[in-house]
């Protein structure tokens, strides 16, 4: 096979669907020799900054001299973002060669894509032999491929209400979820959590004699408008200036430190340099990334109410004279919840549809910005979305694309396009 068609068989096991559950992705890794135990990893589980926490922990590793992979989904433009070794996508021929293995390997066991992809990510982590993997959990964490792992420190960010129909209706319920990925006497790191959330996460870690180290009682983040100082379980690190904005990041970045000071105190060869040097280089493309312009504009990958309070919260500190959302979402989300954070900020709103089968209704969205007073139009797709609000935005005003990772992804794609003709 090609790389075009390797694809193609990829994305045709989300006709699977989600299957949660660790039977499939425990027979796959059996039949490749395991190739999770070859090398020590960091598993991160949570709703909201996962992907954040992953890439602080992978710069600080590798600022340390470790070759480090990092897992983490969904992919913004290319599949093999998923997929990285110290930075660096998965090259198209290992997704065709490790494909075809696992394909082998998986007869008769109906993998889902997810499934799949996990072990294509842990047996080429294996091959490229790293010494560090961090693992993003897809959704949940007890029951989510990436369960098959046995880390050395466990991570949970916050965790919101996401997922509802798989996760549970409460989020005791989706705390236990997420919780699942703590393992018997394997440290983890716990984010600032609601109560509801944080009580099942505790009583889950006692039961498995699991060392709790908990954002706001054993490790700090001081927050200032362009930096963050770090108090942590044995050190402190002053004036952290990460390329991250927002003060949610500099949260998610101090509980990359505190795996980081886990790690030290277990022996591994961690300065405190490379802990200041690598959470001040990450980025995260998509996530309150600025695109500069006559009007500049905002991607935000915010797609739960959680994450639209977070990008609320930002906004609110900028000053501008207005805010231009072109918003699209996918269906299986709760949209009006999404928008009501953000609704009482913005200025217009141009309703469009994301990328993705199923979406949700624009004309839906529509109604629940004029139901706030707020002017909304709907628009087919992206590309005219981003148009109209250009068109319809004033010098000193700002243009926000937020609801949904694959609206994010399809305007992004617009705006490096016009960057390679302008330059």
């Amino acid at each position: 096979m090609d790389y075009t068609t390797t694809l193609d068989y990829l994305y045709s096991l989300q006709r699977l669907g989600i299957k949660l559950g660790l039977d499939n992705i425990r027979v796959l890794l059996n039949r490749l020799d395991h190739p999770e135990q070859r090398y020590q990893s960091i598993h991160v589980a949570g709703t909201n900054g996962k992907g954040s926490v992953c890439a602080g922990i992978a710069a600080i590793l590798q600022r340390c001299g470790f070759r480090v992979g990092l897992y983490t989904s969904p992919h913004l433009h290319a599949f093999t973002e998923r997929i990285r070794i110290n930075g660096q996508p998965i090259k198209e021929p290992e997704v065709v060669r490790l494909s075809a293995e696992i394909q082998q390997a998986s007869h008769g066991a109906a993998a889902t894509f997810f499934e799949f992809t996990t072990a294509l990510a842990l047996l080429y982590f294996h091959r490229q032999k790293v010494d560090w993997a961090v693992i993003e959990t897809g959704m949940g964490g007890r029951l989510d491929a990436t369960n098959a792992v046995t880390p050395a420190v466990s991570v949970i960010t916050p965790v919101a209400y996401d997922h509802a129909e798989h996760l549970g209706s409460s989020l005791a319920e989706i705390a236990c979820e997420k919780g699942g990925i703590i393992k018997q006497g394997i440290p983890v790191v716990i984010g600032r959590q609601r109560s509801e959330a944080l009580a099942p996460l505790c009583e889950m870690a006692r039961n498995r004699h699991s060392p709790v180290f908990l954002s706001g009682r054993d490790f700090h983040c001081r927050v200032f408008a362009d930096s963050f100082d770090y108090l942590g379980l044995d050190t402190r690190i002053q004036n952290l200036r990460p390329a991250l904005v927002g003060s949610h990041q500099k949260e998610n970045l101090s509980l990359s430190l505190a795996v980081a000071e886990i790690l030290r105190r277990r022996g591994s060869a961690i300065s405190l340099e490379a802990m200041r040097t690598g959470v001040e280089a990450v980025t995260w493309p998509g996530r309150l990334e600025w695109f500069s312009g006559p009007v500049p504009v905002l991607l935000d990958g915010a797609h739960n109410r959680a994450g639209s309070q977070v990008l609320a919260d930002y906004l609110a500190t900028l000053e501008t004279g207005g805010i231009h959302w072109v918003v699209g979402a996918k269906a299986d989300k709760d949209a009006s919840a999404l928008m009501q954070p953000l609704l009482p900020l913005v200025s217009r709103v141009y309703c469009t549809q994301p990328p993705v089968v199923p979406s949700a209704d624009a004309a839906q969205l529509q109604a629940t910005a004029q139901s706030a007073g707020v002017r909304a139009d709907v628009y087919l797709t992206p590309a005219a979305a981003l148009e109209a609000a250009r068109a319809g935005s004033r010098p000193g005003e700002i243009l926000l694309v937020a609801g949904s990772l694959f609206l994010v992804a399809a305007v992004r794609e617009l705006l490096l396009e016009e960057q390679k003709v302008s330059a």
